[in-house]
Parts: C-alpha cells; sequence; structure tokens
C-alpha cells in the first residue's frame, strides 16, 4: 500500500506552481496569435503584406531568402520579441535579429546607420510592428528599425484583466513590473517565455534565472539598451498606443547627451514631456476614445480627425508614414 512518504518532493517549494513549459508557451502563443486580428484593425497589414509577396518573386529570383517570412504562422504566433531592420526600398527588405548584443556587436553597416525606431501597441506581433515600421520606411525613404514586443505570461494576466482598455493606468501603475517579478519568484521557467529580447540586452536583470524588466516592460529595456549602447544615436523614435508609453519610459534615465536632439513622435497616446532636450511630437485623434482614455492628462500639440488606428482601409485614419514625414521636417 502507497502512502504520501513515497512522492518525490521537490527541491525547491516553489516548483509546485511551475506549468509544464510546452503547455504554458502553446496557451501563449494562442494569444499571440489572438492579436494578430488587433494587427490587422490598428496597422496597414494588408499594404504589407501584399507588397511583400511581391517583393518575393525578385528576392527568390536571386537566390535569397524571401522577406515574407514574418508572415508565416510561426512569425505571427511566436511569443518571442525580435528586432527587424526594415527597409523599404531595398532588398531583402527586411532583417531580423533575435538578441539584442548580437545586433549592437553586428559589422553590418545598416545596423549603424538606422536612426528611426518604431514600437507597436499590446501584443503586436511581427506583423503589426512591421506593418507600421513599413508605413514609415515608405514615408521617410529610410530603413527603420522596428521593436517587436515580447508576449509572455504577464502580458497574457494584464489583457485578460482588461490591461489593452487601460494601459496607461497599468503603466502609471507599474502592474507589467510588478506581475513579472512575482512569476520569476513563483514560476521562472513561465517567466521566461516571451522574453529571450529583453534577457538579451547588456545589464538585463534576472531573478531565479528569469528576466525581469528593468524600466517597465521588454520593449522599454530593450529600447533603453539600444539608446545607451549604439555608437551612432537614433533622431527619432515613433510609437503607437502603448508603444508610445514604452518610448516614454525607455528615455527616462538616460544622459542628456543620448537624448539631445532626439525627436520622439507618438500615435494614440501622449505621454508627459519631460525629459530634456526630447522634441516631442504627439498626435491623438479626434475620435480616438481609446486614446483619450490613456491619456492620463497629457495634450498633444495635434489632433487629426482620426481614430485610433494607423490602417488606412478603416478611415478615419491616423497617417502613420505623413505624420513621421512632418515630425522629421527640419
Amino acid at each position: 500500500m502507497s502512502t504520501g512518504d513515497d512522492l518525490p518532493i521537490p527541491s525547491d517549494p516553489l516548483e509546485v506552481f511551475e506549468l509544464p513549459q510546452p503547455l504554458v508557451k502553446s496557451a501563449v502563443r494562442a494569444c499571440r496569435g489572438f492579436n494578430n486580428l488587433l494587427d490587422a484593425v490598428f496597422y496597414d497589414v494588408p499594404t504589407l503584406t501584399s507588397e511583400l509577396l511581391d517583393r518575393d518573386k525578385a528576392v527568390r529570383a536571386a537566390g535569397g531568402k524571401p522577406p515574407s517570412r514574418i508572415i508565416d504562422f510561426d512569425a505571427l504566433s511566436d511569443p518571442e520579441g525580435s528586432l527587424l531592420l526594415i527597409d523599404a526600398n531595398m532588398a531583402p527588405y527586411v532583417h531580423k535579429y533575435e538578441s539584442v548584443e548580437v545586433y549592437l556587436s553586428s559589422p553590418h553597416d545598416e545596423t549603424r546607420d538606422v536612426s528611426i525606431a518604431t514600437i507597436t501597441g499590446v501584443g503586436s506581433s511581427a506583423l503589426g510592428s512591421a506593418a507600421l515600421a513599413w508605413d514609415v520606411s515608405v514615408a521617410l525613404r529610410q530603413s527603420v528599425l522596428a521593436i517587436v514586443p515580447g508576449y509572455g505570461v504577464a502580458d497574457v494576466i494584464l489583457q485578460g484583466l482588461g490591461g489593452w482598455f487601460g494601459f496607461g493606468l497599468y503603466n502609471f501603475l507599474n502592474a507589467k513590473s510588478m506581475v513579472q517579478d512575482g512569476l520569476t519568484i513563483a514560476a521562472p521557467r513561465a517567466a521566461s517565455i516571451g522574453r529571450n529580447l529583453s534577457a538579451s540586452t547588456p545589464g538585463a536583470r534576472t531573478v531565479n534565472g528569469a528576466p525581469t524588466f528593468r524600466f517597465g516592460s521588454g520593449s522599454s529595456d530593450v529600447l533603453h539598451a539600444l539608446l545607451q549602447h549604439r555608437e551612432s544615436r537614433f533622431r527619432l523614435l515613433l510609437g503607437h498606443s502603448k508603444g508610445a508609453l514604452q518610448i516614454g519610459n525607455a528615455i527616462q534615465s538616460l544622459s542628456p547627451e543620448r537624448t539631445q536632439g532626439l525627436r520622439v513622435v507618438t500615435l494614440g497616446c501622449p505621454i508627459a514631456e519631460n525629459v530634456d532636450g526630447v522634441q516631442y511630437h504627439q498626435y491623438l485623434g479626434l475620435f480616438d476614445a481609446l486614446g483619450q482614455l490613456n491619456a492620463w492628462g497629457n495634450l498633444p500639440e495635434h489632433w487629426p480627425p482620426a481614430w485610433h488606428t494607423t490602417n488606412p482601409a478603416l478611415p478615419p485614419a491616423m497617417a502613420a508614414g505623413r505624420f513621421a514625414e512632418e515630425s522629421d521636417a527640419p
């Protein structure tokens, strides 16, 4: 007859909180996949998809990797973040980096020459992030670095609690950092899912081997590291929705020489203009109830007749490319 004494006792008492990692990762992938629907609403996904597929023919003929690889199923559901170096005017159009350290140490000129970076909103996949960066690249005729937000268990929890509708409040309370910190203590393996990119930043902070956030979110940590460690500086940062808040968090503790002359463009979520040397260009749609809900008293310089989307197929839309061009003018 078996007794309770026969049961294995975990060496770590918190081990009981860990779920099988494949199960957790599948669940996170499913949530990330759902957010692709939001990407199609808020970003010009149809144009990106069409233009990448058209460019496939020439790239395949030259024996290169087709740029449409970022719109396959695996890329759309992958919970891990990445850096997408996008140039709408030059093949192969998309370069993908899965490590900040690898990107910073790259010998290729294009990684040092890019001076524009973009961040999208809650849970966006490579598809939505690439679509926003593509708009800006077309308008400015320059390469753009898209920071694809990682999507982990902390994001699932906050989105389930309504964080998508109240991201201004969650940013104010720094709730994602608190949830992520709790997960690193109770379930570090689960907490590591979706955090590989932020874990690859120089000086990344970890607890029990799982990364924790230094500046409120993974995307903020990544952007801060890029702003701090790149030899060549960014001149323009553009964030849509929650991406604007992530930019605001990332630039807070930079030295003045790193922020002097930096231009920050926000779409659909104005942020506090409290960093010396930064030129702010903020756009909030007259019909953007979601953006106005999350403004927290921060007023934009521009009130275009638009709602929260940047997808021109769903007018009246934010003209992301045109607003970037206006903000980048001398």
